[in-house]
């Protein structure tokens, strides 16, 4: 595989959706919200995304079936024929460096704009390395009118204080050169464990934004999933390292019997 693959599940026309995305991230705050906003609004997957980008290794379930690396697009339509649709990108991992970072998102670009998608959020945790007291939510925009906006959800504007590094920062900034307008909407969180109550703040603002409707109320069971991934993941890197050191020494001990 050398490039990003579609495994497109179902055709489907849109009105003028919006298009969320939710990858793993600080405190998976963005996971964690958008994989919950899916759950509850019943949304419809009908995209599969497989890249190179992405780790080279699977997940294994408790009954012996793998899980393999990819992205997820779902769509979820509203019963008001004049309100915008929506299109949630969710996954279980980013790609693993810049080159391939930009191809992707910018495949999955033009896929949602072929949809019809012309305005972009992005959700994710800003680290503060402590815990959290006060406002919860940060928001940094493509323009003055997104900006405006956010003010009028009481939502505080990130001042220049650093970047957004990942997908959720590119889909805006690609976004943005393709016309489209977006925020990226960030939950303040310690950044060293699973953040549902930063999701949870994060959450009843995208429901401001878009309209939306979505109970907060099983965010700490979905939590306990993202655990129960990361933990698998962790064991698997854990496993990895140990393989390579293994390695090393035998290495080392091949090279002290030939001298």
């Amino acid at each position: 595989m050398r490039t990003t693959q579609f495994k497109v599940l179902e055709e489907v026309s849109l009105n003028n959706p919006i298009f969320i995305e939710g990858l793993p991230g600080v405190g998976h705050v963005g996971k964690l919200a958008v994989d919950h906003m899916v759950d509850e609004l019943e949304a419809t997957k009908f995209v599969e995304i497989y890249s190179s980008a992405f780790p080279p290794q699977v997940y294994v379930g408790e009954n012996g079936i793998i899980e393999d690396m990819k992205n997820e697009l779902y769509y979820y339509k509203t019963e008001d024929e004049d309100a915008n649709d929506f299109i949630f990108l969710v996954g279980n991992c980013q790609a693993l460096d810049t080159d391939r970072q930009y191809e992707l998102c910018g495949s999955i670009l033009d896929l949602v704009e072929s949809k019809g998608a012309r305005k972009i959020f992005t959700v994710g945790g800003f680290p503060t390395g402590q815990q959290v007291e006060g406002d919860r939510v940060l928001s940094a925009a493509t323009d003055e009118e997104t900006i405006e906006m956010l003010k009028e959800a009481d939502i505080t504007i990130r001042s220049a204080d650093g970047g957004i590094v990942g997908a959720s920062g590119l889909f805006l900034a690609l976004g943005r050169l393709r016309g489209m307008s977006g925020a990226c909407v960030m939950g303040k969180t310690p950044g060293y464990f699973i953040d549902a109550e930063a999701a949870e703040e994060v959450l009843v603002k995208l429901n401001q934004l878009t309209g939306l409707e979505v109970s907060t109320e099983e965010l700490e069971q979905r939590a306990e999933e993202t655990r129960q991934m990361i933990l698998k993941a962790q064991q698997m890197e854990q496993e990895m390292m140990n393989r390579a050191m293994a390695q090393q020494q035998q290495s080392q001990e091949d090279l002290r019997y030939i001298g």
